[in-house]
């Protein structure tokens, strides 16, 4: 019996087709395709057994051991969970790792049980590098760098624009010390994807956020940061009050509502102290001893504030925390690029409204030129 084959086109993914990872539980968690629903024909232990076969006496012998152990009432469970998930999406496609016998064995039992859906020929591993390569090409498209000290809402602005790329968001962190996420990271893999994902949404200019190449656990892929650090800027430019309220709502209120919806509130609250607490202290190398001992102090006394009721206490360690520590290096790194010039320095609003008239501009001049006569 023929099985279907489809190409590995990232259109599967822009049209958000159901796509189902056959791989093993322990590969699916490294790195998957975006959206992807891990239904394996091999639990882990399975896979193990089978690889010290492979390697033992070979393929055959692997296969053999594979047809015992997924077998009888453990085969009907799969093939029926593959069933449901097809019966909501009947639209669905297979893949595994490189499209070959994993994926080929999911098709020949559903087609046993009367179902036909095509695998992606060469798998995960040809949509990957299908991925690799929108960013690749990404790094060579109009982009604009938004800079400005901690606070300055500069993840707010990029989404604003339709055009927008947050870095930080497919990181699931917030690119500073006190940034990281209540949920796990994603692995690289599943970063590089989430990028990936978003730009095939954005084919023309993209506008993005001032990052480190580390962001958290992530890195931005080199080619891409590159083409980052080649890009023209614009500056936001807030005064303190209004970062410092900035940097309350995200390190403050946004976190503790986000572990509250996690882990409730007893435990949300515990999770979300020794975050911070955490955070802080792992800044003492560049704060030094004293002034780490005396900002511990401040946070303490505003969290047994904040159990009474006052949330604007964490101002008093929030403030200098801004002032000692992010802002002086944030001006270091001017300083390092004083060859940097930038196309807009301006408040918020301004910001925004000159992204969006670069962004209008790009778009004119490429279909000025796309429609110029040769």
């Amino acid at each position: 019996m023929s099985l279907p084959l489809i190409e590995p086109d990232l259109a599967l993914l822009r049209e958000g087709r159901t796509l189902i990872d056959v791989r093993a539980p322990v590969e699916f968690a490294h790195g998957a395709l975006p959206g992807a629903i891990n239904l394996p024909l091999m639990d882990d232990e399975e896979r193990h057994q089978i690889g010290i076969e492979y390697k033992r006496r070979g393929q055959q012998a692997a296969i053999a051991l594979g047809e015992r152990l997924v077998s009888g009432g453990i085969k009907t469970g799969r093939v029926a969970a593959w069933t449901r998930l097809l019966e909501a999406h009947p639209e669905a496609v297979v893949y595994c790792f490189r499209g070959g016998l994993r994926s080929q064995v999911a098709q020949q039992w559903l087609a046993e049980a009367g179902i036909t859906r095509p695998r992606i020929r060469g798998g995960w591993k040809a949509m990957r590098q299908a991925l690799c390569a929108r960013i690749d090409a990404a790094a060579e498209q109009p982009l604009l760098v938004v800079g400005g000290l901690t606070g300055c809402a500069k993840t707010s602005l990029i989404a604003a624009l339709d055009q927008g790329l947050d870095l930080e968001g497919c990181a699931r962190h917030k690119g500073s010390a006190f940034g990281r996420h209540p949920l796990p990271a994603p692995s690289q893999i599943d970063f590089e994807h989430a990028m990936g994902q978003r730009l095939l949404e954005l084919p023309g200019p993209v506008v993005l956020e001032d990052e480190s190449r580390h962001i958290g656990s992530a890195n931005v892929p080199l080619s891409f940061w590159r083409g980052m650090q080649d890009a023209p800027r614009i500056r936001v430019e807030m005064p303190l009050d209004w970062r410092l309220a900035q940097i309350h709502q995200d390190y403050i209120d946004d976190l503790w509502e986000i572990y509250r919806l996690q882990f409730g509130d007893w435990l949300g609250w515990t999770l979300m102290r020794k975050q911070l607490a955490g955070a802080l202290a792992r800044l003492k190398k560049r704060l030094g001893g004293a002034r780490l001992a005396r900002l511990q102090r401040l946070q303490a006394l505003a969290f047994r504030e904040h159990e009474r009721g006052n949330r604007q206490a964490h101002e008093a360690w929030l403030a200098p925390l801004l002032t000692e520590y992010y802002d002086p290096m944030y001006r270091y790194q001017l300083e390092k690029h004083d060859d940097q010039r930038f196309l807009h320095v301006g408040d918020w609003d301004s910001c925004l409204a000159f992204a969006r008239d670069w962004v209008a501009e790009v778009e004119r001049r490429e279909v000025s030129r796309t429609v110029a006569p040769a």
